[in-house]
């Protein structure tokens, strides 16, 4: 139902996860006998998780590590890894920097140029170690730097930007044509993000693997404050998932994956984005609390450091615990920070469900915590 803003405008009432809960069902299963396996195209992952494409998240070490554990983790293409031979010196330096400072340091570090070289060892290191390889590029760079990317053996290509479309328009230069990179590439594409049924609908015919839902960022974004753009996201990956329904009998079966990228913070996040409709969930700060990820402490993306307009911040985290025990316990905390994975386990077999296609059809209700 549209809300009357003013005589000339309404707005649809629009949800975030914490406005909603998991319901159980009359059935309930042991946590054992429940699958939180995913599969997009010909790779299979143990759990619905991808590291997302941030210096703070995801360094070759850690996509390696998330890789052994059952999820991916996707290199940044754009970031220190692919501008410095040695970073560590750098993600030191941004880890200790005065707050008042922070933005401006991070813009000098990354006008580095990006090394196509640097790109290609980042991900033969991945490659070596025996994991999916997955590296992301806005798409400003994707064409400058794809057939470096290919060539390196990437498994999954990550187009990830604050919001990218189907239809760019610009007079300035030659926009990325998306249906046609899409085809002529042999690689599975992951493209995002979007926020609404048409925008999704819309990348979704580009030939996507997938569709990440949301402005990434999450906990580290401005982008609210700086563009007045957010994305409520409990509404945004329902729209998301409506689309890929209808695409589903559109095209005659194509399945396009769903995956909820910000705002994903907690274990119950993880829960209710999937209940809501999403296949799987790039997570950002949910890792970068891990004491070995590469943040050290610090969480910041790729907005933040934007040289005209940054739309991002770097921000302290709590370090919970090492990546291992993030994921699968034990939980030093009881806050959803730690043990993501059997938590989720815990909610499908209270709510019954053995799988999580099976999970997308649970029961939820509008319940903000602040109405208790």
């Amino acid at each position: 139902m549209d809300i009357e803003l003013g005589r000339a405008k309404r707005a649809r009432r629009a949800y975030t996860f914490d406005d909603i809960a998991v319901v159980p069902s009359r059935r309930t299963r042991n946590p054992e006998d429940v699958s939180t396996a995913w599969t997009i195209d010909a790779f299979q992952f143990d759990i619905p998780v991808l590291g997302a494409p941030m210096d703070s998240v995801v360094s070759p070490r850690t996509a390696i590590m998330l890789g052994q554990l059952g999820g991916l983790g996707v290199l940044d293409l754009e970031g220190v890894w692919t501008r410095y031979d040695d970073p560590e010196p750098l993600l030191a330096e941004i880890a200790s920097l005065e707050k008042a400072a922070a933005t401006r340091r991070m813009q000098e570090l990354y006008s580095e140029p990006i090394k196509p070289e640097l790109v290609r060892d980042r991900l033969a290191e991945i490659r070596a170690a025996g994991v999916t390889v997955a590296g992301a590029l806005t798409p400003q760079r994707t064409q400058e730097l794809y057939e470096t990317v290919v060539a390196a053996g990437v498994d999954l290509f990550v187009i990830r930007g604050t919001t990218v479309s189907a239809e760019h328009v610009s007079s300035v230069d030659q926009p990325l044509n998306l249906k046609k990179f899409i085809y002529d590439l042999d690689v599975p594409v992951i493209v995002g993000g979007a926020a609404t049924y048409t925008a999704a609908l819309h990348l979704m015919r580009t030939g996507a693997a997938g569709v990440l839902v949301g402005f990434g960022g999450g906990a580290a974004s401005t982008t609210r404050a700086t563009l007045g753009l957010h994305a409520p996201m409990a509404t945004a990956v329902a729209d998301v998932a409506g689309a890929r329904r209808d695409y589903l009998d559109e095209s005659g079966g194509r399945y396009v994956h769903v995956i909820a990228d910000g705002g994903v913070g907690t274990s119950g996040d993880i829960v209710k984005a999937l209940a809501m409709g999403a296949d799987a969930v790039m997570l950002g700060v949910a890792l970068a609390r891990a004491t070995d990820a590469p943040g050290q402490g610090y969480h910041w993306g790729p907005e933040a450091h934007h040289s005209r307009l940054p739309r991002g911040k770097r921000v302290k985290v709590d370090q919970v615990a090492p990546l291992e025990e993030i994921l699968y316990g034990p939980a030093p905390v009881a806050d959803g920070t730690a043990n993501l994975i059997g938590a989720l386990r815990k909610s499908m077999a209270t709510t019954g469900y053995s799988d999580l296609k099976e999970f997308q059809r649970v029961e939820v209700v509008v319940a903000p915590y602040s109405a208790g």
